[in-house]
């Protein structure tokens, strides 16, 4: 089957090749290591108000100006720093979502400090198992979860900023805690399939 006639999301615009790149090998992808979990928490909380794809086209913008995203490094950031990329134009401009990475950073290191990983701590909210959906048409993808809305009260509740639960749903389904390919969409038996879920 050529690349061009496999069935896809319905909300995946394909005319956009970074676009269904992201789509083809990370939506989705169970993610277990802290940094790249990280950069998704940073990058969905920066998309706050805005649409993934804002946010998909500013990826390496963001990448430089968070140093790779180590969130060790981002967690030091200083005042300085903050007013260097409130000026930086490859990213997302805004001064609260800036000091909210920073002040997220800490945090974030808060909890690998007493889960013993990000990761441990986060997929804990779906019993450490990828929650596989059924989902035939573009109607009916929810916005938010039972599990999300614990997330995002669990995230505030310990200080983090711009989590609220659908922000937290997009996270979980970047990341894999859910499996929300579309019925027809070739990547969702793909995962099911490569990560032995019922």
């Amino acid at each position: 089957m050529s690349e061009e006639s496999l069935c896809r999301c319905h909300w995946l615009d394909t005319t956009k090749p970074d676009y269904v790149a992201y789509h083809d090998n990370e939506w989705g992808v169970p993610v277990y290591d802290d940094q790249k979990l990280f950069e998704y928490l940073m990058l969905e909380s920066a998309q706050a108000g805005l649409s993934w794809y804002t946010i998909l086209k500013r990826r390496d913008g963001y990448r430089t100006a968070f140093d790779n995203f180590d969130v060790k490094k981002v967690a030091l950031f200083s005042d300085a720093k903050v007013e260097e990329l409130v000026i930086n134009s490859a990213i997302i401009r805004h001064r609260g979502k800036i000091i909210a990475a920073i002040n997220n950073a800490k945090l974030f290191i808060d909890i690998q400090n007493e889960f013993g990983s990000f990761s441990n701590y986060m997929w804990g909210f779906v019993g450490h198992k990828t929650i596989v959906n059924n989902w035939a048409e573009l109607g009916d993808y929810p916005a938010t979860s039972k599990e999300s809305d614990a997330w995002s009260k669990d995230l505030k509740k310990r200080g983090f900023k711009f989590v609220g639960s659908t922000i937290c749903y997009a996270h979980m389904q970047a990341c894999g805690m859910v499996n929300d390919h579309s019925n027809g969409c070739y990547k969702r038996s793909q995962i099911i399939d490569e990560f032995q879920q019922g």
